[in-house]
């Protein structure tokens, strides 16, 4: 059954990510807020590493409000906002070595010292959306193509644990990554 904190924290998950596709700096707050919440969620469900994640988010939260604020140019006039970019293949591959190698010292430890459900997994998908969030607060297009499988796999552990809610949140953001790639390209080529 939904707690009303998990139904808050779902349509504060929504939020964000709606604003995060219009790149407007309000979603951060909303991050923020809903980061919090599933803090407990996660804790309650035994997905230790989601919960620690959530921390990690709401930080993140607080640098995304800063990172796209609008900045002043050396002349006092407003500068442009953080523009849409990407990132070099090798990057990428990099990124996922250091994912694989956390995830894997992190599922270990998890499995010697905690009653941690899928360890491995909760690992892996904490250290992919880590890097992730980052992307997004330095607007990385590829961040929505991250998203997509870092959702997919954390709606498996959520409908393992029995968060359906949550399952139609990771459904629901599946649809909004796609959404976002799209909007995010078309507005990095106009750039």
């Amino acid at each position: 059954m939904t707690t009303p904190v998990e139904a808050t924290a779902i349509v504060l998950a929504i939020l964000y990510v709606g604003l995060a596709i219009r790149e407007n700096r309000w979603c951060w707050p909303a991050a923020v807020g809903s980061s919090l919440l599933y803090l407990g969620v996660f804790a309650a469900a035994g997905l230790y590493m989601q919960a620690v994640l959530q921390l990690f988010y709401a930080a993140m939260g607080f640098y995304g409000w800063w990172a796209w604020r609008p900045t002043v140019g050396e002349h006092g006039d407003t500068a442009g906002p953080l523009l849409i970019h990407r990132w070099p293949l090798r990057r990428h591959a990099l990124a996922w070595c250091g994912i694989a190698t956390l995830a894997t010292v992190n599922g270990w430890l998890l499995t010697r010292y905690s009653d941690a459900a899928f360890p491995y997994l909760d690992s892996a998908v904490m250290w992919a959306a880590v890097l992730t969030t980052w992307m997004v607060t330095r607007k990385l297009l590829e961040n929505w193509l991250y998203w997509l499988v870092i959702d997919t796999v954390s709606g498996g552990l959520a409908l393992a644990q029995g968060l359906y809610a949550t399952v139609g949140l990771f459904a629901v953001y599946l649809a909004l990554s796609v959404i976002g790639y799209r909007t995010w390209r078309r507005r990095e080529a106009t750039a």
